[in-house]
């Protein structure tokens, strides 16, 4: 499937991937809708940012995927449906469990019913790695067993599972990425890479993460939006789950150390107890076996850590307003 002209449309487009998948689909041709979350504010997010000629080559729309009245009269007419909106923070999901299960599984249903009720062509929907749990082998192939091993990787295995109900109980069309790590410019703090970068050129000389022994399969945010493009095109990704990772992993402490090289500053880390998960909630190891996407799409990886790293340290130096360094963003019980 070519997916110029073609009528698309993405949920949770003004988040970190969402916008620059908006960004690719507008170069590709694609005649784009995009749905931002329903703010008093009007707020669009990272499309706010854009050039106004990418501004103006969007139909933006506001709304909440937990609605599916609404979902029906936006999906109506459209030809592909990539579905990226989620509550998405780990940390959170501990504090507000159900609030997972409303947006990511029951949000999901939503897109999903409206996609059956008006014949959409294509959908793709997004999981995560977060669903395999620690490793239990590596490479981690999408044979591997799904662990809920937080609130918000079961909620996610829960809407994996509805979209696979989708395709063999109604022969819906839907493929389901399953991206490993992604990294890049517009990333929240909430995730490890932004947070060492935005500490570090805040001045800390002392900067807080939770663990640094995990492995990671860190992918670049412009590889992870090509992913999606290519499961879109292929004819031979539906009805399947496909990684979308680099086949390489990092510790979070040598990736730190990588990013200190590259930002050239001292910094003493601290391990802080606050951003430590439960102990059995830690995912220890992930590493993406990426055999599948290659074999059905074609995609490669074409960045390196090194270099995406740096493209990430160069952003985040240039729009360091936007991260609050002293502030961890996760609600506490008292």
């Amino acid at each position: 499937m070519n997916l110029k002209g073609k009528k698309v449309f993405i949920t949770g487009a003004e988040g970190f991937i969402g916008s620059h998948l908006t960004e690719r689909l507008i170069e590709l041709g694609a005649d784009v809708t995009a749905l931002v979350q329903y703010n008093s504010f009007n707020n669009w997010g990272w499309i706010d940012t854009f050039d106004k000629n990418i501004i103006d080559s969007i139909k933006v729309v506001t709304g909440d995927i937990r609605e599916y009245d609404g979902m029906k009269r936006i999906i109506k007419g459209q030809e592909v449906v990539f579905h990226l909106a989620a509550l998405i923070a780990i940390p959170y999901s501990y504090l507000s469990p159900m609030a997972y299960v409303r947006t990511n599984v029951e949000g999901t249903t939503n897109v999903l019913e409206a996609c059956r009720e008006y014949d959409v062509k294509k959908i793709v929907h997004t999981s995560t790695s977060e669903t395999y749990g620690t490793a239990l082998y590596v490479p981690i192939d999408e044979k591997h067993p799904m662990q809920g091993q937080s609130p918000y990787s079961a909620s996610k295995i829960g809407a994996d599972k509805i979209a696979e109900s989708f395709y063999k109980s109604f022969n819906l069309p839907v493929a389901t990425i399953r991206p490993f790590n992604t990294y890049g410019p517009r990333q929240s703090a909430r995730a490890v890479i932004p947070t060492i970068i935005s500490q570090i050129l805040a001045g800390k000389t002392e900067i807080k993460l939770g663990s640094l022994t995990p492995t990671r399969d860190f992918n670049y945010v412009k590889d992870t939006v090509e992913a999606f493009v290519k499961i879109a095109e292929s004819e031979k990704t539906v009805g399947e789950v496909i990684n979308a990772g680099s086949n390489f992993e990092i510790s979070i402490g040598d990736t730190v150390r990588e990013i200190i090289d590259i930002i050239g500053r001292d910094v003493k880390i601290i391990c802080d107890d606050e951003r430590i998960r439960p102990k059995d909630s830690e995912v220890n190891r992930l590493w993406a076996d990426n055999r599948k996407i290659k074999e059905l799409t074609e995609w490669e990886p074409k960045y390196s850590l090194d270099k995406g790293l740096k493209e990430t340290v160069d952003w985040i130096r240039d729009n360091i307003k936007y991260f609050k360094s002293d502030i961890y963003n996760v609600w506490q019980k008292k």
